[in-house]
């Protein structure tokens, strides 16, 4: 017969191993391949270097592994295990390690866009397709972003405290926030690329600029999903102060988010506008 604590022991390995989450590594693989694909689109549209549809590939291949990895991780992480019963502290650390990883993998691709600008900003410059990039549009977009990551914050200590109502309402300001960050980014682009005539083949500056800007926009767009699904839940009262873990990991990555997008802000619609 088999011994009863070594089976259960088994079987806790079992469920902690299957809670190590591969999905944000496989997405997180799925668009460092997606956006390397664009880049050699690009540069196939600029040169004869590399063949432009292999790119176009390359990018679209990405872009299925970068959504079948979001849709396993947000069903696993964020769905699944809420629905039946709570997340132990074994499954919690596992989850925000995960994010970290995540995170991490991240960090890297916006690193190779950053280098890739950082390249571009060797050559002459100003750039003659180089618009008006510090608008009041930015600044509004830079106070909503920054005023979501308060209130995404406030909200989580409102629910360790057990202010439900508290939560909710600075939960659901957050998402109104996310959202209307995104909008504005929109606005932008329709701005520069109908009204200025500033595209992604706009040179070299133009890829770089839509490339680190068009990153970040997608990170925020699964960041106001990721709003969305925990505002659901929440206001379902699946959340409370020993149950947070969802809340904590979207937090991580709000707060990422936001980082990356003051530092874009400096280099990228700054440093071009005021160095030269």
């Amino acid at each position: 017969m088999a011994d009863p604590v070594a089976t259960e022991a088994s079987a806790d390995e079992h469920e902690s191993a299957h809670h190590r989450s591969r999905w944000p590594i496989i997405a997180a693989g799925g668009a460092a391949t997606m956006y390397l694909g664009l880049g050699l689109t690009i540069l196939g549209s600029v040169s004869d270097v590399f063949p432009g549809i292999a790119g176009v590939v390359l990018a679209l291949l990405g872009f299925v592994v970068l959504v079948t990895g979001l849709g396993g991780w947000l069903d696993q992480a964020y769905l699944r295990d809420y629905w039946q019963h709570g997340t132990s502290t074994e499954k919690k650390y596992s989850y925000e390690a995960t994010m970290v990883s995540f995170l991490l993998t991240d960090i890297a691709t916006f690193g190779a866009v950053f280098t890739y600008y950082f390249f571009v900003r060797v050559g002459t410059w100003p750039p003659a397709e180089l618009p008006d990039v510090l608008t009041s549009l930015l600044l509004v977009n830079t106070t909503v972003l920054v005023l979501s990551s308060f209130t995404l914050h406030y909200s989580h200590i409102a629910l360790r405290k057990g202010k439900q109502k508290r939560f909710l309402a600075l939960l659901g300001v957050t998402v109104v926030l996310g959202v209307g960050f995104v909008a504005g980014q929109a606005y932008e682009y329709y701005d520069f690329i109908v009204r200025e005539g500033f595209t992604l083949t706009s040179g070299l500056f133009g890829s770089a600029f839509y490339g680190l800007t068009g990153l970040h926009g997608l990170h925020v767009t699964l960041g106001v999903v990721l709003l969305f699904v925990v505002l659901g839940r929440a206001v379902r009262g699946q959340y409370d102060s020993e149950r947070d873990t969802s809340i904590s990991t979207v937090s991580m990555y709000w707060h990422f988010v936001d980082a990356v997008w003051i530092f874009l802000v400096v280099v990228l619609y700054v440093g071009s506008s005021v160095t030269g």
